[in-house]
């Protein structure tokens, strides 16, 4: 990974990570915890792509299972984030435009799910049972629905951050006060930046207001 990814990518981990343990922890919601960790590794690997995205997902989950007030085995988390993060990335799309926002809510969704499936099943290969006794349907439930309510405000900032960082051309569009994509208008529901119809459009309108204006002088001279 470039330097960039590797600053950008710490910043955001260690930031997602401190908020997560120190307020998203501490609301006591019932059932699952909101995962801040995961929504972050999200918004990236839909821009690194698959390989970025497993190794930030490994980083940020290793970072995780060491962190206090960690109570399980080390690695546990790092291998889930690992898979999600990869299997994310796949995700990505081929031109760097999001067209809606139905494609990341169904990658947040499934993430979720997928996240704690993995997490339960890594444990219950170590012995570890607690999934079972709190109620993996709820589990599940819970996991999905928060990390749905909160992706909104987390997945398109990073996304944002990740291609300005990036140098990205579809962000310093965006910059210059282009038709922004979805990763910077979630809620909105945008289309994404359609620049090359646009420029085609303006050209075509050039072309016609040509062939008026010839119209009208040529018209004068017959006259």
């Amino acid at each position: 990974m470039r330097v960039n990814r590797i600053l950008l990518s710490a910043s955001l981990v260690v930031v997602a990570l401190v908020i997560q343990v120190t307020v998203l922890a501490r609301l006591h919601l019932p059932g699952a915890v909101p995962d801040l960790l995961l929504l972050t590794v999200l918004g990236l690997a839909l821009v690194y792509g698959h390989v970025g995205g497993a190794l930030v997902g490994f980083g940020a989950g290793l970072l995780a299972d060491l962190a206090p007030p960690a109570d399980h085995a080390a690695g546990r988390y790092a291998l889930v984030l690992c898979v999600i993060g990869y299997l994310a990335g796949l995700a990505k799309p081929e031109n760097g435009r999001l067209r809606s926002a139905t494609g990341p809510m169904a990658v947040v969704v499934v993430a979720a799910l997928g996240t704690t499936l993995l997490y339960a099943g890594v444990g219950a290969l170590v012995g570890d049972t607690a999934a079972r006794h709190v109620g993996l349907p709820g589990l599940l439930f819970t996991a999905a629905l928060y990390d749905l309510l909160l992706a909104p405000f987390v997945v398109p900032g990073v996304m944002a951050l990740a291609r300005r960082a990036e140098n990205d051309p579809l962000a310093e569009a965006n910059a210059a006060g282009q038709k922004p994509d979805i990763s910077s208008g979630w809620l909105s529901g945008g289309t994404g930046l359609r620049i090359g119809s646009q420029r085609n459009g303006l050209r075509v309108k050039a072309a016609r207001a040509r062939v008026a204006r010839a119209g009208r002088i040529k018209g004068v001279k017959r006259l």
